[in-house]
């Protein structure tokens, strides 16, 4: 006669049973639908990229193809074809041989991701304190995870921006693209000045080095000279050497000649006892540091005046609107003025 099984351990063994059936399968929380999550954004993600890739290639007159599909999806060339065929049966692209082509569908697919991925990056740079060199691939990963009312209600909170902060087009809710603008920098005669209005993030280390020496968009540029060393800029009243390879990441338009704000200097230029008049805030200045500076009157107008500077000659104490406030060098450096006569200071 075989025992009884004990009560204890039979309840036991089914409250475990329970337990990890909860765990494994408890909806949306569950180990199995986090999996089936993860599995449908990875592929969410892939066509995604993909009709990026295409939407990018015809804009910029090239062909696209398994091959540089692959590259930019980053899967090998068999998984490649897979995506292409699954774009093909959703009606977003078309297959001629080897050569892969957006269809209407796809183009309106494409437009709403770089919607989607240029509004997070325009929220990164104004409302966070996100870095610039992180812009893009955070927002490479919030793209996929919006819907397309979450992104409406991000851009309605912004004012609709038209341009990211690169200074490339947001496309609308419509789908609608806002014309590019500008000329390359390289089509710019010298003596000639010229606002940056975009600058491309890729190569990264091409967009940082730019950035590091103080050209951004919004920054008035003059070009003085060519030489093997490479292209002579005034960039906001500061002498810039950059090469050709950055030069071609540059898109700028002619400004007038009484626009070109001759006399620009950075405020860690002005000494104690000196004033000058605030032009803007360098476009490097962005997030809680820009809302930061805006509150404390740091605004285009205001007059600033250097009153003393600590032991070490950092930082500085300036006079704004009744108040003094201390920055550190690199902060003034990033706030673009004119100097002020010392007699119309007096």
């Amino acid at each position: 006669m075989s025992p009884l099984p004990d009560p204890a351990a039979a309840l036991a063994i089914f409250g475990s049973l329970v337990l990890l059936a909860a765990i494994l399968f408890w909806p949306e929380r569950g180990i199995v639908p986090r999996l089936r999550r993860l599995v449908e954004l990875s592929e969410r993600v892939r066509l995604e990229d993909a009709v990026k890739h295409l939407f990018n290639s015809a804009a910029a007159g090239r062909t696209a193809s398994v091959d540089s599909l692959a590259g930019a999806v980053g899967v090998s060339r068999d998984r490649t074809v897979e995506v292409a065929r699954e774009l093909t049966r959703l009606g977003l692209a078309r297959l001629e041989g080897e050569v892969i082509a957006l269809t209407e569908a796809g183009r309106a697919h494409a437009l709403r991701v770089i919607r989607t991925h240029r509004i997070w990056e325009r929220y990164l740079a104004d409302r966070t304190g996100v870095g610039a060199a992180e812009w893009h691939a955070l927002a490479d990963r919030l793209e996929h995870k919006a819907s397309a009312d979450e992104v409406d209600r991000l851009a309605a909170s912004m004012g609709d921006p038209v341009y990211d902060p690169h200074g490339d087009p947001i496309p609308t809710a419509s789908g609608v693209l806002p014309p590019a603008r500008g000329l390359p920098l390289s089509a710019v005669a010298a003596g000639a000045s010229a606002r940056v209005v975009h600058i491309e993030d890729e190569p990264g280390q091409v967009y940082r080095s730019l950035r590091a020496a103080g050209v951004n968009v919004g920054c008035l540029v003059r070009l003085d000279r060519v030489d093997p060393a490479g292209l002579h800029l005034l960039a906001d009243g500061r002498p810039v050497v950059i090469d050709s390879l950055a030069a071609l990441n540059l898109v700028v338009e002619l400004v007038e000649e009484d626009d070109t704000e001759e006399g620009l200097e950075r405020l860690d230029a002005i000494r104690p006892g000196e004033e000058a008049i605030v032009v803007r805030l360098g476009a490097q200045i962005h997030g809680a540091q820009r809302r930061r500076l805006l509150d404390l009157g740091i605004v285009p107008g205001t007059v600033v005046r250097a009153e003393l500077s600590s032991l070490s000659g950092d930082p500085v104490a300036y006079r704004i609107r009744g108040a003094v406030i201390a920055l550190r060098r690199a902060q003034a450096d990033d706030i673009v003025v004119r100097r002020r006569p010392r007699k119309e200071a007096a």
